[in-house]
Formats: C-alpha cells, structure tokens, sequence
C-alpha cells in the first residue's frame, strides 16, 4: 500500500482477514518502519489487528511547532492531515467501518491525529495521542465538526514536556469532551518526551475494547 508516494508499513493479520485496524502516526524525525515496532509493545489481540503505519514525507508531518499559527505548517499540514484521510478511505473501502478502525501516534504525530480525528468525528475504534494535543496557536471550535459518539481517547504526556504543554492538552480535552468523546488523559511527573509502560497498558486497554465508548 502507497500513500503519497510513500510506503505503509504493514505488521499484524492481512488486511484480507483483520477484524480491525490500527493506523498508526510517527513522530517528527521518526519513521514507519521504526515506529510500527511499537506494536509488538501492544497488548492487543493478534488474530484480529492488522498494524499500519504511515510514513511522512521526510520524516516530518509539518516543519514547524504545532502551536505556531496554522498558516505557517502549510501546505505542509494540509497535506498530512490529507494522508490520513486517503488511508481511511482506503479502509472503509476494503469494508472496515469507522469503528473497527483505532490511531495510535506519538508527539507530531498524535497533534496530527487528534487534529485529524477532531476535523472528522466519528464513531471510531479508540484514538491514543502519546504526547498530543490540537494543532494551532490557538484553537477554533468551528474547525471542527462531528461526533465521537463515546469515542475513547487517551492522552498521556510528561508534566513538563518540552514540546507539549499540559494546558494545550486540557484545552484539547476539553473540545474533544463537548465533540462526545470519553478523553482519559493522564500526566507523568517527570517522563520525559518518551512513551511508558502505563501509556502502553492504556492503549492495550482502548484496543482490547476494554475502554469502550461512555454510555
């Protein structure tokens, strides 16, 4: 599978027989054939996921700090956020609904995805943002548009990341929350810009559906 012009790496069941899919986002400098390693950290039923990671163009989603103004990570961004929206629509085509389809994703990557996910609100899977939050210097609530009709999402992020702060997060959170999703958000005193191993036993959660959407 190609997605502008870049290869998906593919780990897990065949999309042919998988049940759900994980799509998952790497951070900026990183890669898709480095970062879909992760999933074999994941507690997550093997006989039904199949694990697909999207490469950025030069290893970065778009050049500047997700709190710039939007305008200047264009078209960069657009671009990006473009990537995702083929290799969902990809998905569905193949016959996975919303619902069996989960995002994992690291720093730049997990802004992208929940600015992705909060552009096009839907019923899906689960969303885990390792380090994340919406992108711009400041937030718009007309930019985004849907419902997560209980959605899980979980944000983990270091108490003083560097690149992250935690009241982008709640800011974050809190448009996610009024969009209906069921955001669990926890901050680690003293991680680092790094994902650990209670960020891995959340996500296993939300991919074992063991953090289903609020009721």
């Amino acid at each position: 599978m190609i997605i502008h012009n870049q290869p998906v790496q593919h780990a897990g069941n065949p999309l042919s027989v998988a049940r759900k899919v994980l799509i998952m986002v790497h951070g900026r400098g990183d890669s898709a054939k480095s970062f879909i390693g992760l999933s074999s950290e994941l507690n997550a039923s093997v006989d039904e996921f199949a694990f697909l990671a999207i490469q950025a163009i030069q290893n970065t989603w778009y050049p500047y700090s997700f709190l710039a103004p939007v305008n200047q990570n264009e078209p960069n961004l657009s671009l990006s956020l473009s990537a995702v929206s083929e290799l969902l629509d990809d998905l569905m085509g193949l016959r996975f609904s919303t619902s069996q389809i989960y995002f994992l994703a690291f720093s730049q990557g997990a802004c992208l995805t929940l600015e992705f996910c909060a552009r096009h609100a839907k019923r899906y899977g689960g969303v885990i943002a390792f380090t994340g939050g919406l992108i711009g210097e400041s937030l718009t609530r007309t930019n985004y548009k849907g419902n997560f009709e209980g959605t899980p999402i979980f944000i983990g992020s270091s108490e003083h990341d560097p690149h992250v702060p935690e009241s982008r997060i709640e800011e974050s959170q809190v448009i996610l929350e009024s969009m209906g999703a069921n955001v669990i958000k926890k901050i680690y005193p003293g991680l680092g810009h790094t994902i650990n191993h209670d960020e891995l036993m959340m996500a296993s959660l939300i991919l074992n559906n063991q953090l289903g959407p609020k009721t």
